[in-house]
């Protein structure tokens, strides 16, 4: 039986525009507020100079054509309107062709601090600031081409590169551990625990440890990756990955940090 989606994404109109309820922005404006309140200290510089770029208004979900005009400005990007969910291969052709998905809903008040599928607000606060940033924008390409050629094996392997990075990642700066992925920093609770926390792991980036590394979608991550710096990204997608990817096969995976999700009655 097809998983029954909670949320509906809303379909563009003319010129790509969508008309957003009062309410919708009301909830934007939370969780804009909110995280803003947050993220200085936490996110990385790159974040906050992307959210210059893309000058996203407190008051307002942002349209995607204004989105796109700064991303492709900055690094050739632009988003594409999504369901709330889409197959690994159209996720990774769009990613291949320099789109970032982006699902046309808001989660309503009742998921305020979690969310399991991506709402606009995970999609353009969470990672559009980043692909304004030359070597996420790669890195995230080169993703999206290896994805679009691997096998469906190879394809989980791959996507844990991706969680671990794009998603859940953190990174050494000047002025301490600072958050690069987009699952945290569209996360208030997250926002907090992923560097504040004594609770998870945290380790320096190896892509073969990353690549064995198991999670799960549904918690606080018990473990996080750090990169160097954040052209390490491009110095990853300059890897060849795929080899890592057989390697990572080769050697197995790691025990997972985490219980098992218990199967509904």
């Amino acid at each position: 039986m097809a998983k029954q989606l909670k949320y509906h994404s809303k379909t563009p109109g003319p010129g790509g525009i969508i008309q957003w309820s009062a309410e919708e922005n009301r909830v934007w404006k939370a969780l804009y507020d909110q995280q803003m309140a947050l993220l200085p200290g936490r996110a990385c510089d790159e974040y906050f100079h992307g959210l210059e770029l893309l000058g996203l208004q407190p008051d307002v979900i942002p349209q995607l054509p204004d989105i796109d005009r700064a991303l492709q400005a900055a690094t050739g990007w632009q988003t594409a309107a999504v369901p709330a969910l889409i197959s690994f291969a159209e996720f990774f052709e769009l990613l291949a062709n320099k789109r970032f998905p982006v699902a046309t809903f808001i989660r309503s008040e009742e998921d305020f601090h979690y969310l399991q599928e991506p709402d606009i607000f995970h999609e353009v606060m969470g990672h559009c600031p980043l692909l304004t940033n030359p070597a996420f924008a790669k890195f995230t390409e080169t993703y999206g081409k290896l994805g679009l050629a691997a096998s469906k094996e190879d394809r989980v392997f791959l996507a844990r590169l991706y969680w671990f990075t794009v998603e859940f990642g953190l990174v050494k700066q000047h002025d301490g551990l600072r958050i690069v992925g987009g699952g945290i920093l569209s996360s208030p609770k997250e926002t907090q625990y992923a560097l504040e926390s004594d609770v998870p792991v945290r380790r320096d980036i190896m892509v073969t440890d990353v690549l064995r590394t198991p999670y799960r979608i549904d918690i606080l991550q018990p473990l996080y990756y750090i990169l160097e710096n954040f052209d390490q990204l491009l110095d990853i997608s300059e890897m060849d990955l795929m080899a890592l990817v057989q390697e990572a096969k080769e050697l197995g995976l790691f025990e997972p940090l985490f219980e098992p999700k218990k199967k509904a009655s």
